[in-house]
């Protein structure tokens, strides 16, 4: 399917900056009209032949630029629950990224040109949002240490406590992505999303984006899910346990049950750079407007900033010497 202008037949795309879908060639808002078609080979604008992955749900056709979208890939089994619409812009995902990049001292200055910035792209991840009930018993001895002088002497009490610790929790919509193609590690960084604004979701909103059908099933991934409820679990434990100087557990039982599981899309901008003769990801957060990636580090002004805090350094211990001469 692809979404068309009834006003002038272009391809209207969703806007986040507006939150209604725009068509970029007319200016008209909420013009659209979905055009069936579901062939995974050609594009139903062009009827050029397009190449997709076994996950690509939305893409870009080269030859016109029209986003279409494959309904089999977005149907059953493969429907979402929920979406995140985009809410920010490419423009201002560029702007979020170059902020970035100024606020790293050690990056290169010809690093990352504006015209490549260009090639940044809107991508739908697919997510599994899983609700988890936590149960945990603790039982343990913590201590207390009391130190205090009298005269030459100085005495130390240490003293005995039983901790006991019964914690329910509730965790929600705790999300784990379902790509092959995103790394776990970068997607776990996107976090954390506004889950508030998800929505129930709707083909007009990937209109103007990719995206990628679920690669995973849910319960592929539970285990990663289980991995941030145990460590969530365990934080909150902790942050019960002050006042103590020592806390030995004895007794630690966790339990967790999995009450419902739910499938979305979340938005990212994606850009990749290659510099230098290497390659470097960035990935914003088409939410919130998050950076995550690393940049190369300028030798350069590495020495520069080093030889300048050596300088401050010198200037400050000759200072020093000299107010001590005087006096």
């Amino acid at each position: 399917m692809l979404f068309k202008c009834k006003n002038c037949g272009g391809n209207t795309v969703y806007a986040p900056d507006k939150g209604k879908m725009y068509c970029p060639h007319c200016e008209s808002i909420d013009s659209e009209e979905k055009v069936g078609g579901n062939s995974l080979v050609q594009c139903v604008n062009c009827g050029a032949p397009i190449q997709l992955s076994e996950y690509t749900s939305a893409c870009r056709c080269e030859h016109c630029g029209t986003y279409l979208i494959f309904d089999e890939r977005v149907e059953e089994p493969f429907k979402p629950g929920l979406i995140l619409p985009f809410r920010v812009s490419r423009e201002l995902a560029v702007a979020h990224l170059e902020k970035e990049l100024k606020n790293r001292l050690f990056a290169p200055a010809d690093f990352l040109s504006a015209k490549s910035l260009e090639k940044m792209e809107g991508v739908y991840v697919p997510f599994w949002l899983y609700d988890y009930d936590a149960n945990y018993d603790f039982a343990g001895e913590g201590t207390r240490i009391r130190t205090w002088r009298n005269g030459n002497m100085e005495y130390t009490e240490t003293s005995y406590y039983e901790v006991g610790r019964k914690m329910e929790a509730d965790f929600e919509r705790v999300p784990v992505d379902a790509s092959y193609v995103m790394e776990d590690g970068v997607m776990d960084l996107m976090e954390p999303y506004r889950y508030q604004e998800l929505t129930d979701f709707e083909p007009k909103y990937m209109s103007g984006f990719l995206s990628e059908r679920y690669n995973q099933r849910e319960d592929e991934l539970a285990d990663r899910a289980e991995g941030k409820v145990r460590e969530a679990s365990e934080n909150l434990l902790q942050g019960s346990l002050t006042g103590y100087a020592t806390v030995r557990p004895y007794h630690k039982n966790l339990r967790i049950h999995k009450k419902d599981t739910c499938y979305a899309l979340m938005p990212v901008w994606q850009y990749v750079y290659r510099y230098r003769d290497k390659t470097y990801q960035y990935h914003v957060n088409g939410q919130t407007g998050k950076v995550v990636g690393v940049t190369p580090v300028s030798r350069a002004k590495v020495l520069a900033y080093g030889a300048s805090v050596f300088v401050m350094v010198t200037a400050i211990c000759s200072l020093a010497v000299h107010v001590l001469e005087i006096l």
